[in-house]
């Protein structure tokens, strides 16, 4: 198949999970011997005049159409594959690709729900948005805590709604069947959606029960970082988080003395912190769409403690390949980490994982997952 894939890039780069979902999608799909090109623009820090140009561009932007067009002109694809759409391509690239073959839109969050794309709020799961225009999330400066930019990007999701913008996708591919409900909830046609899971790359395995409990992500409030580090007070083992954001000094400076900050690191160091893990630790509160480090562990044979929130529930099968948890009850989580430092149990969870991974979410599942998903849109 010729595929063209459309992505506006985060500049947090690697660490950005979009941002490496694409990457892998276009490797995985290159080396199955598919002809893919990628658009995938990355915006600057704007100011100024080009503050304002900047978001005209969010709301519509033609020089985004225009290349996507030149380029569905010259590769002539069969399936253009949308991404994240914010702020440097805009919706209108759909109205452009709809005239050039099957459009496919991964739904990696509630972006077309949720100005933030997260359903989280003050501290709180917040849904005033779901199903309606999202002045609410204008009102309350949802987007990067800025009136005017969640202006803008509500503007753009109301037009592109009320001209039909988002009606010429032909499948939409949700990342978990909690993203595809949601989005049901919202609006969207049930059989415009399906369930596409992300895959992992095959990892070295871990040997043994591992030796530290490890976070891997975004260091802000939905992610519940104060629970694990109030639970950390009663559990004689180390502790390492690996990220950073906004609330990385405040989480630093009520960390206990096992606790030890690693800040970002590569998706390569990601991988070998991972080999030695006895269990990763996913305390969120907010609706996880996915959770693909979860399956990162699950590669390395990694077991995991997670929130019973969101799709946590799909990947983590409790009692077998880790723990679910109330995501704020400090008690359980200590008790759960206590349970995980009994070598077998770790050993045995961490066999359980990795079989998961191999029956379900190897690079071979994703092809499989993957050409299934542009075979229906094709034939849509």
């Amino acid at each position: 198949m010729r595929i063209l894939i459309l992505h506006s890039r985060y500049r947090s780069g690697p660490a950005s999970g979009e941002n490496r979902v694409v990457e892998d999608e276009t490797r995985l799909l290159s080396e199955a011997g598919h002809a893919v090109e990628v658009f995938a623009p990355l915006l600057g820090r704007p100011s100024g005049v080009d503050l304002a140009a900047a978001g005209i561009r969010t709301i519509w932007s033609r020089q985004a159409v225009n290349h996507v067009t030149h380029l569905i002109g010259s590769s002539r694809p069969d399936v253009i594959h949308c991404h994240n759409l914010f702020p440097t391509l805009s919706p209108a690239v759909i109205r452009a690709a709809s005239n050039g073959g099957a459009v496919v839109m991964t739904l990696h969050n509630y972006r077309l729900q949720c100005l933030p794309a997260t359903f989280f709020r003050d501290s709180r799961i917040c849904e005033d948005c779901l199903g309606r225009a999202p002045w609410p999330g204008v009102l309350h400066r949802c987007y990067q805590d800025s009136f005017a930019a969640s202006a803008v990007l509500a503007s753009s999701l109301v037009l592109h709604t009320g001209i039909g913008t988002f009606n010429r996708v032909s499948l939409y591919l949700a990342i978990s069947e909690f993203v595809r409900r949601k989005h049901i909830e919202g609006g969207l046609p049930p059989d415009q959606i399906i369930v596409k899971p992300h895959f992992t790359w095959q990892a070295e395995r871990r040997q043994g029960p591992g030796k530290y409990f490890l976070f891997l992500g975004r260091l802000s409030r939905e992610k519940g970082v104060d629970t694990i580090l109030h639970a950390w007070t009663q559990i004689r083992a180390k502790l390492l988080i690996v990220g950073d954001g906004p609330e990385a000094a405040r989480l630093r400076s009520s960390a206990p003395g096992n606790v030890e900050f690693r800040g970002t690191v590569s998706p390569d160091e990601v991988l070998a912190l991972l080999r030695h893990a006895r269990a990763l630790v996913v305390p969120s509160t907010w609706h996880e769409g996915a959770g693909r480090v979860v399956l990162e562990a699950y590669a390395a044979g990694v077991p995991v403690l997670a929130s019973r929130v969101g799709a946590l529930p799909e990947t983590v099968l409790d009692e077998v390949t880790g723990l679910l948890l109330p995501p704020t009850d400090i008690e359980a989580w200590a008790q759960a980490a206590q349970r995980l430092l009994e070598d077998s149990e770790s050993e045995r969870m961490g066999d359980a994982a990795w079989d998961l991974w191999n029956e379900h979410y190897s690079p071979e599942h994703g092809l499989r997952n993957i050409e299934r998903a542009y075979r229906k849109a094709l034939a849509l």
